[in-house]
């Protein structure tokens, strides 16, 4: 999900450019020998099992805390292995990697300030609804209506808000985030391709980690252990480095639309890795929700897929809904 250290969403675009920063040498031909799909499968399940474990440095440095760390050892990684040319880029560049910067971390602000406060899952499918509604917009056909409804269902059977035992402020941040995803999404069609993106991704990241540090630097200093910083260095590791370099290998040899469908079922995903690595076992009513908002995301990556498919076919655009 979602931050740049929640994973590139123009991934399709900048795949060819980044291959062979990401995935050279035996890394890359050992990916050669296994199937393109299980490749985008597991940086999926890698993501979202690093996020769980963000979930361990909470009581001592808090959401926004882990979001600063997170952010900052990824970027320290990212630009020791791929030391991005700054100086040798515009200004245009320079502006584009800022803004997307700025978005990436409040991305990861958002998202882990709603697991703070929801079930994994949960965050995860509402999360999901900003790239979902990307996937419907500008459609014409009356049947496409239908994937937006299963949402909308799935995400209240999630949250069952006539309990009134919902966390109002977590869902609030879910929404912030499901906004700042769709925006990182549309902001990247538009600058993608000013930069690599492994060379964006590094310069990216520690304008995130400022951004996330305005709150996040307060909330972990004088609680920074070795116990804490070895933690965040494996998220930062599993988010950022390998979850990115498989989504990289895997865009190589897949379709968009294929790895759109994949990237549809996080959700589900997310319900599993909450379930096993966190003990937030759905219960049925839940179950059904993930369920309704994975169909949902489907749905719609597969429309969109065919729209653009009809309106340009010798030259297939990449679905709107990506990780």
């Amino acid at each position: 999900m979602a931050d740049a250290s929640a994973r590139p969403a123009d991934a399709a675009a900048q795949a060819d450019a980044t291959g062979s920063a990401a995935g050279h040498g035996l890394v890359d031909r050992l990916a050669n020998h296994v199937p393109a799909w299980s490749l985008a499968v597991i940086a999926m399940l890698i993501w979202h099992v690093g996020s769980a474990i963000s979930v361990g440095l909470f009581a001592a440095v808090g959401s926004a805390g882990t979001a600063w760390l997170r952010l900052s050892i990824g970027a320290l990684i990212l630009i020791a292995l791929y030391r991005p040319n700054v100086r040798g880029m515009d200004r245009s560049q320079l502006g584009a990697a800022v803004v997307m910067g700025v978005i990436t971390g409040l991305m990861t602000l958002t998202f882990l300030a709603t697991v703070e406060r929801l079930p994994f899952g949960t965050t995860v499918a509402i999360g999901f609804m900003g790239p979902l509604a990307l996937g419907v917009l500008g459609t014409r056909r009356v049947r496409d209506l239908a994937w937006p409804v299963f949402a909308i269902l799935g995400v209240l059977a999630l949250t069952e808000p006539w309990n009134g035992d919902l966390d109002l402020l977590g869902l609030g941040f879910g929404v912030a985030n499901a906004a700042t995803w769709a925006l990182y999404i549309v902001m990247s069609q538009r600058v993608g391709g000013k930069f690599t993106g492994v060379e964006g991704l590094a310069i990216m990241l520690p304008v995130a980690a400022v951004v996330a540090g305005i709150a996040g630097v307060p909330a972990a200093i004088g609680h920074i252990t070795w116990e804490v910083l070895g933690t965040a260095v494996l998220v930062a590791i599993l988010v950022v480095v390998l979850s990115f370099a498989l989504d990289m290998l895997a865009l190589r040899r897949l379709s968009t639309s294929t790895f759109g469908t994949i990237s549809a079922l996080q959700p589900g995903v997310g319900a599993i890795i909450g379930a096993v690595a966190l003990g937030q076992a759905p219960g049925p009513l839940s179950a059904l929700g993930t369920v309704l908002v994975v169909i949902a995301g489907v749905g719609v990556t597969r429309a969109d897929a065919a729209r653009h498919a009809a309106a340009l076919p010798a030259e297939p655009v990449p679905p709107a809904i990506l990780t």
